[in-house]
């Protein structure tokens, strides 16, 4: 486990393996856990770098004030304080708008990109009453009383997820802090991105679940390829949101192929 800390945030994250640094940052509501199955896969050839976002597993709270160049500057601290050079920075979900944020005002720190079951911020990619039902969704789970907090997200498997997948869930839905989850969702609903995206000038992956249902493939995943300059995307059969967790070998694979090309 190593920390670094940015202004009065302290930022940890866990660092396995040797080799190019593959950098994971989770989506909402989890922490660096969700990687368990890539940090163990992939440290064989990289130096697997995976993060507790601030306000999420051992970092210290977000600030109610953050907006998301805040979190953007949170990452950059972890991947100077690894001192590896440039990154294969992959992000997931919520964690897929951080690292586009990231990109933008740190570029010199990517070497490629890789964005899964993401949005350029749902205001960014979501039709405006899917945001408006989901930002009420995220309010009824925030005003229920302390001890029936447990917060859940629909959708995020096509199958029935694994019990291991379930336990881990569980496991870090009980240790969510309410404030940092407001934080999150108020500005993953407020982002917009889409600006971004004509001007990455790295090798992106697009990596998606066939049956995404909250980021489906023809309504995000399709603008990211039309938008990107240089972008691929890999369409996983048969998996939803947490594709990572749901099909971790196809996942490892085509991340492992595609860093490795651009090594």
């Amino acid at each position: 486990m190593h920390a670094v800390r940015v202004g009065g945030v302290e930022v940890v994250y866990d660092r396995v393996g040797q080799g190019p640094p593959l950098v994971l940052v989770h989506g909402a509501m989890t922490d660096a856990r969700l990687w368990r199955a890539q940090v163990e896969d992939l440290s064989d050839e990289f130096t697997v770098i995976a993060w507790d976002e601030p306000g999420s597993g051992r970092s210290s709270d977000v600030p109610p004030s953050s907006v998301l160049a805040d979190y953007a500057r949170c990452l950059a601290a972890v991947v100077e304080d690894a001192g590896l050079g440039p990154a294969h920075v992959v992000g997931l979900g919520w964690g897929g708008t951080i690292v586009l944020e990231f990109y933008r005002h740190h570029a010199g720190l990517v070497r490629t990109l890789v964005l899964a079951d993401t949005y350029a911020g749902w205001k960014g990619s979501l039709p405006h009453a899917e945001v408006r039902a989901r930002i009420e969704g995220a309010e009824r789970m925030l005003d229920v009383p302390d001890e029936d907090f447990a917060p859940t997200m629909p959708g995020l498997f096509a199958g029935e997820p694994s019990a291991d997948a379930v336990r881990m869930l569980s496991l870090m839905s009980a240790d969510t802090r309410r404030g940092s989850m407001r934080t999150e969702l108020t500005i993953m609903a407020e982002a917009d991105l889409r600006d971004l995206l004509p001007g990455i000038e790295v090798p992106t992956l697009l990596v998606w679940g066939e049956l995404d249902g909250r980021s489906p493939v023809e309504q995000v995943a399709r603008p990211f390829l039309e938008a990107i300059p240089q972008a691929t995307l890999v369409v996983l059969p048969g998996t939803g949101h947490l594709s990572n967790v749901e099909a971790p070998e196809a996942f490892n694979r085509t991340v492992r192929e595609f860093c490795r090309s651009h090594t």
